[in-house]
């Protein structure tokens, strides 16, 4: 486990903690900074997007010629959401995989398959964020 503590200025050092491609689980109460670190992770990866939270599409794609980003929100319908609408097939695709509101169900259906997650749990520190990389 690694945690740190940054600012918003400070965002793109945890990236050195972070893998570029696979699932990364990302969890963390209202407005603790899910779809900001999103934000700066597509921006640190250099992809010109403009990203929001795909709270009611479930999942957005991001792409450039080095990278592709699948982004989803499963706070409405969770693991089940997923699989409903057959996005989670796409967890299988070659890319880096964020998933706001990943929890253990979910992590726990991706190990079956052999996918290995990472988790970023995110919580309001004063006027920063604290993120658990497990």
């Amino acid at each position: 486990m690694k945690e740190i503590v940054l600012s918003k200025e400070e965002i793109d050092q945890i990236f050195s903690y972070l893998p570029c491609k696979g699932v990364v689980l990302l969890q963390g109460d209202l407005a603790s900074g899910k779809t900001s670190l999103v934000q700066a992770w597509v921006k640190f990866l250099n992809l010109s997007d403009q990203v929001t939270s795909p709270t009611f599409s479930i999942m957005q794609k991001y792409q450039n010629e080095n990278i592709c980003i699948y982004h989803y929100d499963i706070y409405q319908e969770g693991l089940e959401g997923l699989l409903k609408n057959g996005l989670f097939d796409n967890l299988f695709e070659e890319g880096l995989h964020l998933v706001e509101w990943g929890d253990e169900q979910l992590k726990e259906k991706l190990f079956q398959f052999g996918i290995l997650s990472t988790v970023v749990k995110i919580s309001v520190e004063k006027n920063k964020r604290k993120y658990e990389i497990l």
